[in-house]
C-alpha cells in the first residue's frame, strides 16, 4: 500500500516591492522509494514551489470581487435599509478621503513618466472627463426638467455628477481588462482629481449656477480637504517612508472594497423610499442613459481619433472607463455639503451604483473576449 505524505511549510512571508512573497515547500515520499532516498541522503529531496503575490495581483483579486460586492450591497440596502443607514452622510468625506489616499500610496513617479509618453491619450481622457461628460450631464439634466417635469434640484444633481473628477474604480477596471494601460488610467484619474479643485466648482457654477446657488469657495476648500490632501499624503508617504507604504499596501485593496460597499449601500438605504417613487424611477432611467452615453462616447471618439494606433482597442476600453466612470461619491459629498435640498444628492447616490455595475459588467465582457482572442 502506497503512502503519500505532503508537508506544506510556510518558508517565508515578507513584503517585497509593495507585495507579498510566499514560498511553499512540498515534500512527497512513498514506501517504495523511501529506502533509495535514505541511501543517497539523510534529508528528503524537496521540490520548491515559489508563488509571488505582488500588490497588483492582490489589487486584481480584490477588484474582481467589486461587481459582486456592489450588487450585494445594493440588494441588501433595498431589502434591509438599517444595515447601511448608520453610515450617514458625515462619513462620506472621510471614506472618499481614504480611497483617495489609497490612490496616492499606490502611485509612483515611474507610473506617471510611462503614461506621459502618451500625451495625446492623456489629453483625450481629460477632454472626455471635463468636456464630453459635462455636456452629457447638462443635456440629461435639461431633459429631466423639460420632458420628465422633475424639479431643478434633481436636474442639478445630474449635472453635478457630470462635473466631478474620474473615479479610482476606473483604474481597477482598466487593470482587470488591460493591465498595460493601468498607468495611463492612473495618470488620467490623478490629473482630473488634482485639477478638480478648480474645474468642478467652475463647471458647477456654469451649469447649475442659474438654477441653484453654488458655493465655489466652499467647494474648492472641500475638494482640497477630501481629495487633494489625501492623494498628496499618500504620494509623500510612498516617497519618503516606503517601509510604511509597503506595510499597509496589502491591506488597502480589501479595505477599499469594504469602504466602496458602504458608500454604495448607504445612499440607497437612506433614500430607498424616495428612489422607489415615480420621480426616483425617472432619475434612475436618466442616470442610466447618462452613463451609457458616456461609455459609448469614450469608446467611439477614441476609436475615431486613434484609429491608426496599434493598441487602439485597449485605448478605447481605457478611455471608455475614464469617460463613463467618475467620482460620484465626491458629487454626493458636495451635494450633502453645499446644497440644502436633499434631492440634489439623489442622482449621485444612484450614479454610484449604476456606474459600478455598468463599468464592471464591461470588465466581465471585455476580459472574456480578450481571453478568447488570446492563442
Amino acid at each position: 500500500m502506497q503512502t503519500i505524505t505532503l508537508f506544506f511549510v510556510l518558508d517565508e512571508v515578507k513584503c517585497v516591492s509593495g507585495g507579498v512573497s510566499r514560498t511553499l515547500l512540498v515534500t512527497s515520499s512513498s514506501s517504495e522509494n523511501s529506502s533509495e532516498h535514505r541511501k543517497s541522503s539523510n534529508t528528503w529531496e524537496t521540490p520548491k514551489i515559489s508563488e509571488d503575490f505582488s500588490f497588483m495581483k492582490m489589487l486584481k483579486g480584490a477588484g474582481s470581487f467589486l461587481p459582486v460586492v456592489v450588487i450585494a450591497s445594493a440588494v441588501l440596502a433595498i431589502i434591509y435599509p438599517p444595515s447601511f443607514t448608520w453610515f450617514t452622510s458625515r462619513y462620506y468625506a472621510p471614506a472618499l478621503g481614504f480611497l483617495m489616499f489609497a490612490v496616492g500610496v499606490n502611485s509612483t513617479e515611474k507610473d506617471f513618466v510611462e503614461a506621459f509618453n502618451q500625451p495625446s491619450a492623456v489629453v483625450a481622457g481629460y477632454t472626455g472627463q471635463f468636456l464630453v461628460k459635462p455636456l452629457l450631464g447638462y443635456l440629461f439634466g435639461s431633459i429631466s426638467m423639460a420632458i420628465f417635469g422633475l424639479p431643478a434640484s434633481l436636474a442639478a444633481g445630474i449635472m453635478l455628477t457630470s462635473c466631478v473628477s474620474g473615479a479610482q474604480l476606473s483604474n481597477y477596471a482598466t487593470f482587470l481588462t488591460d493591465p498595460q494601460m493601468a498607468p495611463l488610467s492612473i495618470v488620467m484619474t490623478s490629473l482630473s482629481t488634482a485639477t478638480a479643485v478648480f474645474v468642478t466648482p467652475s463647471l458647477s457654477l456654469l451649469l447649475i449656477g442659474k438654477k441653484l446657488p453654488v458655493d465655489v469657495k466652499g467647494m474648492v476648500a472641500n475638494i482640497l480637504q477630501i481629495v487633494v490632501t489625501p492623494v498628496a499624503t499618500g504620494l509623500l508617504l510612498n516617497r519618503f517612508f516606503p517601509e510604511i507604504s509597503r506595510a499597509i499596501r496589502p491591506f488597502l485593496p480589501s479595505l477599499s472594497v469594504f469602504v466602496t460597499a458602504l458608500c454604495v449601500g448607504a445612499p440607497l438605504a437612506i433614500n430607498v423610499k424616495l428612489i422607489s417613487t415615480p420621480s426616483g424611477v425617472s432619475v434612475l432611467l436618466l442616470v442610466i442613459a447618462f452613463h451609457l452615453s458616456a461609455f459609448v462616447a469614450g469608446y467611439g471618439l477614441t476609436g475615431l481619433f486613434f484609429r491608426k494606433s496599434s493598441d487602439v482597442k485597449a485605448l478605447q476600453r481605457t478611455l471608455s472607463y475614464e469617460t463613463g466612470m467618475q467620482s460620484s461619491l465626491l458629487a454626493l459629498a458636495l451635494a450633502n455639503k453645499f446644497f440644502p435640498d436633499p434631492l440634489v444628492g439623489i442622482p449621485p447616490a444612484i450614479s454610484t451604483v449604476i456606474m459600478s455595475l455598468m463599468g464592471f459588467s464591461l470588465v466581465l465582457v471585455w476580459s472574456q473576449r480578450r481571453e478568447e482572442m488570446t492563442p
